[in-house]
């Protein structure tokens, strides 16, 4: 069986474990504090342009975003995102079980516009009874989205310009950065997000890593006592040492990139034969994730071979589903499903 279905079905890459053997039995501080936590978050700051910045190392996406929407908000404030958004569908209310709601918003591409956060916004406070209302406060957005899809820096700085108007914190959550940066089409740097949001994390788990995720923090109420709420939701890492050693070598000969890039380049072969049959898309995008709409009856016999998610159906006869693919990923594997498919549909 040939695994399409995720982007962490692998450990870790040869570079991140060897590293760890080598350091295996040395001694040092925990829980974040050691030289690797310290070398690594000076690494990122070089990279973000800014040295003003706090990085924290947190063990895995939802504890990220859990542990940076409790860090920020008040008991009665809420976060809004896509209704497609992660928090709101893949991590089981962990939102709502810290106290605070996700505030939805229509989107038919994983995307949401400083339009819509603004009208939302004004709809709250114009409101003569909105003290009975949960009030937004902070609006959540994935580079990649959920779907894959990737926002301009003219919709970031837009986004951000509303944010800053109305006092809203933004939260970015790049748990696949890497892969949308290294985008065809992409124009937003890393230095871009570090710039137009309050708190960013670039993802490790799904880029490489054996596990971890990079918190960086530019607003400073953000940043006080983050460490108390890190420790509280069980994010912190005793053995913080462990996630400082894989962000230095992710970010060491630019492997972050490269290893991005490789699952890019292996989406963009799997893109170029669903085109050829002429295969529709859920949603396009130019990321490590692709959503063909195909008939059930090629599914059924895709299914004997490959691993996929499962997104919804379309019609009686078609549904949407999810390849993935990631920095592991074999050439001969995307030859593999390519060959198939082509055999399936000639």
């Amino acid at each position: 069986m040939i695994y399409f279905n995720n982007d962490y079905s692998e450990g870790a890459h040869p570079k991140i474990l060897e590293k760890l053997a080598e350091t295996n039995m040395e001694q040092t501080s925990g829980y974040g504090e050691d030289k690797y936590c310290v070398m690594a978050a000076e690494k990122i700051k070089e990279l973000c342009g800014n040295k003003d910045l706090d990085v924290h190392f947190l063990v895995g996406g939802t504890q990220t975003n859990l542990t940076v929407i409790a860090a920020t908000l008040r008991t009665f404030q809420g976060v809004i995102g896509a209704e497609t958004a992660h928090i709101n569908v893949h991590e089981t209310g962990a939102i709502e079980a810290c106290g605070h709601k996700v505030l939805t918003l229509p989107s038919s591409d994983g995307k949401i516009t400083a339009k819509q956060i603004d009208d939302y916004y004004q709809a709250h406070v114009n409101d003569e009874s909105h003290e009975h209302t949960v009030c937004p406060k902070m609006v959540y957005i994935s580079q990649p989205t959920e779907l894959g899809t990737l926002y301009t820096k003219k919709e970031l700085q837009e986004i951000s310009e509303i944010c800053r108007k109305n006092r809203l914190f933004l939260f970015l959550d790049g748990a696949r950065l890497g892969y949308g940066l290294v985008a065809k089409g992409n124009d937003v740097t890393l230095q871009d997000i570090a710039e137009c949001t309050d708190v960013f994390y670039i993802g490790g788990t799904k880029v490489g890593a054996l596990f971890g995720e990079a918190v960086v923090i530019k607003n400073n109420y953000i940043k006080e006592d983050f460490r108390y709420v890190m420790k509280q939701k069980g994010g912190m890492l005793a053995k913080g040492r462990l996630l400082g050693i894989q962000f230095l070598t992710l970010f060491e000969d630019n492997l972050y990139m490269e290893l991005s890039n490789h699952a890019d380049r292996l989406a963009d072969e799997l893109r170029e034969a669903f085109d050829a049959v002429k295969i529709p898309y859920l949603v396009e995008n130019t990321t490590n994730q692709i959503f063909p709409i195909l008939p059930d009856s090629v599914l059924d016999k895709l299914r004997e071979k490959f691993t996929f998610s499962y997104m919804n159906r379309v019609d009686e006869e078609h549904s949407a589903v999810r390849f993935c693919t990631s920095w592991a990923t074999q050439a001969e594997s995307v030859t593999a499903l390519t060959e198939t498919l082509k055999a399936i549909l000639a």
